[in-house]
């Protein structure tokens, strides 16, 4: 009782401000039904004044306002509109309504306490002419009791859940409509209007980034990529209502609400869960036992409606699901917006443009030493929207990344920054561009440490980091490569002035006198390599000069995750030979499976550095090789011929291809407009067994739909599969 009673009170606006800050969707206050002119001396007499019968505001899918607005997908049974753009409603008067003498208004309103002046209260009069900024209203027609009004919300209108009420004034005051949540308007972001700040005047671009609820994710390696299928779900039941509550729960002011750019830095934040109690916990340990694994999912719907219902982080996430639910979040509120993939990107040099690897005297590879890392690849998002806050020029494509890195003004988030801003080295425009240009543009330094500790750079590779940008292409499932869009083609002058306006910003270079080329070495593996296979990585060397050269050279095999981060070593060989003047030689380096299987990761990646030096010390050479180990596939089997609403069934296969029980198997089935997600646990698979899974389900909307499947377990990750289905009516 006594720590209660020391406890401080709560927080409270009382002495600040008149009311609280206004940052919840949901709250509300219920106009009255009847609001007098100052104080009546009894009932008043309404009967001969104008009285509401019935408002229809045309919600259905079928009726005009949805299709028009590119809202019919959404499985939600209110209006949903955009902004910017006209909408009807339909009001049933208890006689015919008379202009000279008739007077009455719609009311639209947006969270507690609204107001006029902050955007949250929007009284909309008949025949009020549209002014920029502002919203519209006329008449289209009056028959008999029957008004119909087109009403047309301001540009820049805060985007969520109105409330509204038709209210008709009389001589004792204003009588409107009872509070009906089945009235309630959602207001979305319109890429389909030039005035809005997402506008896209590309159609097939807006069919792609705002409408497709399913897309591809691209990971892997930079010479091996491998793809898979996500389910964004924009248009899912509650998936809508789950993005509003995600800026509630942001305690996002509803004034902030009608700005994209910071509508998407807040979300950056939200995505995550690393110091706002956000809707994914992020993981890379391999440790997934108290969730779902992050190579698990197969979309984003069941993740935001476990945290909308729950208020709890989900977990588990990595960089492609951190991606993968933000994009949904953008293209739910109507935010053009994709996800995409930057291979060897780099991380966590604090913009110094550089990434370390040292190596000892010999030339050998020091990994207790090396800490900056390299990740495979990294899956970031891009949406497009004007840049009203720098300057012209930098609208557009907009990174924003929801994986927690680094911090960005004390909270986990990152972007939006300007993708042109970023090609030409412009990093002072904010947020957080010098960051992502690091991650696109820096460079691998290698040192050689000496015995006495002290080091020095013997080389640069330029050309390892942001190798390739990938997303998926408009209107098809095959890779887009916007490479160029973040940076022009190395060595050219273009190149060289973006890199030195960066660095005219503080981002630092390092500039190194190279050792002359007296060898060259490449490094390849022959074909794919099946995980659990044997395989040869093969060292070509080739003499550049008519001297005989003698060679020394580490070969170092790491487990790593797909970050960079080393898990641990499982192979270190080293090879001596000779090569003669001008001579090409070729060296196989054996790699067992026994050697690597059992110690593999989620990713199944082999990191390989090759080091070493030529003639003791005239030239040293480098190389990093990645290996990614190649995962079956399920394959899902279509039967019957898909009718809307009638049943019909798919069957889903896998075999075990290690050589190994793969236990505790689940598999998760899921497809928008066919199926909510399914999940079916397996407590064992032999080795070479396979297992058939077959699931009947009754499609609910028409046209194309794409069913999605994903198999996780300990041993076994990122196996899945895609199959396309056409719905016939």
């Amino acid at each position: 009782m006594a720590d209660k009673e020391r406890r401080p009170p709560p927080p409270t606006h009382v002495g600040r401000s008149n009311i609280p800050s206004i940052s919840s969707n949901a709250e509300e206050e219920a106009l009255p039904e009847f609001e007098p002119f100052g104080i009546p001396r009894g009932p008043p007499n309404l009967k001969d004044f104008l009285d509401i019968w019935d408002v229809n505001i045309l919600k259905n899918r079928d009726e005009i306002n949805k299709k028009e607005h590119h809202t019919d997908l959404y499985d939600n049974v209110k209006l949903i509109v955009r902004r910017g753009q006209p909408f009807q409603i339909k009001l049933t008067f208890n006689r015919p309504y008379n202009p000279e003498k008739d007077q009455f208004c719609v009311e639209f309103l947006i969270g507690g306490s609204p107001q006029v002046s902050k955007g949250t209260y929007i009284p909309v009069f008949p025949n009020q002419e549209q002014v920029k900024g502002e919203w519209g209203c006329r008449i289209l027609q009056s028959e008999d009791n029957v008004v119909t009004l087109s009403i047309t919300p301001a540009a820049d209108s805060i985007v969520g859940k109105f409330r509204m009420y038709v209210a008709v004034m009389t001589p004792y005051g204003i009588r409107r409509t009872a509070r009906n949540p089945e009235r309630d308007v959602y207001i979305l972001f319109n890429p389909w209007c030039e005035d809005d700040s997402v506008s896209l005047d590309n159609e097939a671009e807006r069919n792609e980034y705002v409408l497709n609820d399913v897309g591809t994710i691209y990971y892997g390696e930079a010479s091996n990529v491998e793809t898979r299928p996500w389910i964004f779900g924009q248009f899912e039941y509650g998936v809508l209502d789950a993005c509003l509550y995600v800026m509630d729960n942001a305690q996002m002011p509803l004034t902030g609400r009608k700005d994209p750019v910071k509508i998407s830095r807040i979300a950056s934040a939200m995505v995550n869960s690393k110091d706002d109690d956000g809707i994914v916990v992020g993981s890379w340990s391999g440790e997934y036992l108290y969730g779902v694994a992050p190579t698990a999912w197969t979309g984003s719907v069941d993740i935001l409606l476990n945290y909308a219902n729950s208020g709890v982080p989900v977990c588990y996430g990595q960089c492609w699901v951190f991606a993968a639910v933000f994009n949904t979040f953008l293209r739910c509120l109507g935010i053009p917006g994709r996800v995409v993939t930057n291979f060897f990107s780099a991380h966590d040099n604090d913009g110094n443009l550089k990434i370390d690897v040292i190596l000892d005297e010999n030339g050998k590879f020091m990994p207790s030493l090396t800490k900056d890392s390299i990740w495979n690849y990294h899956c970031w998002n891009e949406c497009y929207m004007s840049r009203p806050d720098i300057p012209v020029g930098f609208g557009g494509w907009q990174v924003v990344d929801a994986t927690p890195q680094e911090t960005s003004d004390g909270m986990y988030r990152c972007g939006p920054a300007s993708v042109k801003a970023i090609k030409h080295g412009q990093i002072c425009f904010k947020y957080d561009a010098p960051f992502i240009f690091a991650e696109i543009n820096s460079d691998v330094v290698y040192w050689k440490r000496m015995r006495d500790g002290t080091q020095q750079p013997i080389k640069v590779n330029k050309q390892h980091v942001g190798q390739m940008v990938l997303t998926k292409e408009v209107g098809r499932d095959e890779i887009k490569n916007i490479t160029d869009l973040y940076k022009f083609p190395e060595g050219t002058e273009e190149e060289r002035l973006a890199v030195d306006a960066a660095v005219m910003y503080n981002l630092k270079r390092t500039q190194i006198t190279e050792q002359p080329t007296v060898v060259d070495m490449d490094v390849r593996v022959q074909e794919s390599v099946l995980i659990g296979n044997d395989f040869n990585l093969t060292l070509e060397f080739k003499n550049r000069t008519g001297q005989q050269q003698t060679l020394v050279i580490y070969v170092n095999g790491n487990i790593v995750f797909y970050t960079g981060v080393t898990k641990t070593e499982f192979m270190s060989k080293s090879l001596e030979f000779t090569l003669g003047p001008w001579e090409t030689k070729t060296e196989n380096v054996f790699v067992e499976s026994k050697k690597y299987v059992n110690k593999l990761v989620e990713q199944a990646t082999l990191h390989f550095i090759i080091t070493g030096r030529v003639n003791d010390d005239t030239q040293i050479l480098t190389a990093q090789h990645v290996v990614p180990l190649q995962i079956p596939r399920l394959t899902i089997k279509m039967e019957g011929v898909p009718k809307l609403n009638e049943e019909m069934s798919v069957t889903v296969e896998f075999t075990n291809p290690l050589k190994k029980n793969l236990e505790d198997v689940s598999i998760r089935l899921e497809g928008p407009g066919l199926m909510k997600t399914k999940v079916k646990m397996y407590s064992i698979i032999p080795p070479n067994s396979s297992l058939t899974w077959t699931e009947y389900f009754r499609p609910s909307k028409l046209g194309v739909r794409k069913l999605v499947a994903c198999l996780d377990c300990a041993a076994l990750h990122q196996v899945h599969g895609v199959t396309e289905i056409y719905v016939n009516p």
